[in-house]
């Protein structure tokens, strides 16, 4: 019989083949890490396991990633460039979180991005935007000036014309006779049916359209309908943000089994990667991703708690903080008439009891002057801290400058004049934490999923539990090495060898990308 420390070390060392030799007397396989031709009873030779196996190989191949692995956009300038730039340096995929920035704004970035990562291993966010069509269409304009190859494109519940015009702006053949796109949309999404569109060519109304405007060749249009619209979509499970809540064991599959049946229908002929993200903040987690058949991972939440985060030094300890059980699901700023909800940090800050109220009063009431006497003093004391007067002064402003028709459509219609005040709370929240707004700690707006408390569980006692420690490459490389630990256990497991529950636990270290056991060991040619 083998030892547990044989065991332990195939499983602390998943990159090394694992030898399996039948007991003479029976029972459970025993392990060697060294090949023994000459000994009799081999019965099995299992190869390494490596981080960078463990997802789909066309990652690599068409994105240049060394890992499965990418660092997801979280808004407002979250995801800073400094962010995307240490994952680039680790062989991952970064998104800037472009959302909620202005035009400016996202160039400033895509223009320091280029200039530390050149056009390789990064993106950008498209954030669906209801409320402002052309500030969409103005981030896709700069998107496809300033040549970025890759954009992440989130909450959209219906595929738009400002993604098809990106994702297939450049499309062309090769000499071969193959068709070679020049940008890449990986699309987020929580719902099948939204999932459809972006896994099948787009409308061919919507083609033409965009013909007619000058948007698209018509040698474009013809070869998008030999093509989904995105080749990487990112199943967002029980996220931070915006999320359908959905759990990632019902959703992944569901969307695995729609792009098979539409490669099929559409006769495609090279890989469409499925990703998972949403609640991935253990090894254990990503391990289950992999397990189920994602091509890469996405993280965001753990994220924001780093420290190349641009979220606010107070933000970052209140989530350092979190529980598993500490988040809620609170209205939305971009979408509040719509009765969109975002999830959020619910320990250490009253936002999303307070932005409920709001809503509840938006959907009770024609107008602010038909709100009650005393719900509006609890408002302007509690909430707003100043009178609902001085804030729509502020807003109209504020529209004014940068889309005089909502001042017009609110002069005309009260109950809109009351959801653009509300708004205001709504945008605000979001800023006060990022820009350190201590007065404020109690309204903080702060995105985040159940994956920061299972990640703060899992560093507890370890050098990732001090937040100084954390970067977004120690808790990337830990994340992956670790799965890579766990899919092994499961894998001698599954040969029958009896594994102890404890090895299923991979505990944080410091991490080198360059280290042992982040690529694959050689099996000796007499093993074979």
């Amino acid at each position: 019989m083998h030892s547990d420390q044989d065991v332990a070390l195939a499983v602390q060392e998943p990159h090394r083949t694992a030898y399996l030799q039948g007991s003479p007397e029976g029972g459970s396989p025993r392990i060697s890490l060294q090949p023994r031709p000459h000994e009799a009873g081999l019965i099995g030779v299992l190869p390494g396991i490596a981080p960078s196996a463990l997802g789909d190989p066309s990652m690599a191949g068409v994105h240049h990633t060394r890992y499965p692995y990418i660092c997801g956009e979280m808004a407002n300038g979250i995801a800073t460039v400094e962010m995307v730039a240490a994952i680039a340096a680790h062989g991952m995929l970064g998104f800037f979180g472009a959302a909620g920035l202005s035009v400016e704004k996202i160039e400033a970035a895509v223009a320091d991005l280029e200039a530390r990562c050149g056009h390789s291993l990064w993106g950008s966010n498209l954030i669906h935007s209801p409320q402002a069509p052309e500030l969409e269409e103005a981030t896709v304009d700069l998107y496809l000036r300033r040549r970025v190859r890759r954009v992440s494109a989130s909450a959209f519940l219906a595929l738009r014309p400002s993604v098809v015009r990106y994702a297939f702006s450049g499309v062309h053949t090769e000499p071969t006779g193959g068709i070679v796109r020049r940008n890449h949309v990986f699309a987020k999404i929580s719902r099948p049916e939204v999932a459809r569109q972006f896994l099948s060519p787009p409308p061919e109304a919507m083609l033409q359209s965009l013909v007619r405007n000058g948007q698209l060749t018509a040698e474009e249009a013809s070869l998008a309908r030999h093509l989904p619209v995105a080749e990487d979509i990112t199943v967002e499970a029980d996220s931070a943000g915006h999320t359908d809540n959905r759990p990632l064991t019902v959703l992944l599959p569901a969307i695995l089994s729609l792009r098979d049946e539409l490669a099929s229908r559409f006769s495609y002929r090279r890989p469409i990667r499925i990703g998972a993200a949403g609640g991935l903040g253990t090894p254990a987690a990503v391990a289950g991703a992999f397990a189920l058949g994602a091509s890469y991972v996405l993280t965001g939440s753990i994220n924001q708690c780093t420290r190349e985060s641009g979220q606010g030094e107070s933000a970052k300890a209140m989530l350092a903080q979190a529980g598993i059980a500490d988040v809620m699901m609170a209205p939305a700023g971009d979408m509040f008439e719509m009765g969109v909800k975002v999830q959020v940090l619910k320990r250490g800050t009253l936002f999303g009891v307070r932005a409920a109220k709001l809503y509840e009063l938006y959907r009770l009431h024609d107008s602010l002057d038909r709100i009650p006497a005393e719900a509006v003093s609890s408002l302007e004391r509690d909430i707003f801290r100043q009178d609902l007067a001085g804030i729509w002064q502020q807003t109209r402003e504020y529209f004014l400058q940068r889309k005089p028709a909502e001042v017009e459509r609110a002069e005309r219609e009260p109950r809109h004049r009351m959801a653009l005040v509300f708004r205001w709370y709504l945008g605000q929240s979001s800023r006060w934490p990022t820009q350190n707004h201590a007065e404020r700690r109690v309204d903080y707006q702060i995105w985040c999923g159940p994956a920061m408390g299972a990640f703060n569980e899992w560093v507890a006692g370890s050098f990732l539990e001090n937040p100084a420690q954390r970067t977004v490459g120690q808790i990337a490389l830990n994340l992956m090495f670790g799965a890579a630990s766990i899919t092994r256990a499961q894998q001698l497991r599954a040969c029958g060898v009896a594994v102890p529950a404890p090895l299923f636990h991979y505990r944080p270290r410091p991490l080198a990308a360059d280290e042992p056991g982040f690529e694959l060991a050689s099996i000796p040619a007499h093993a074979h």
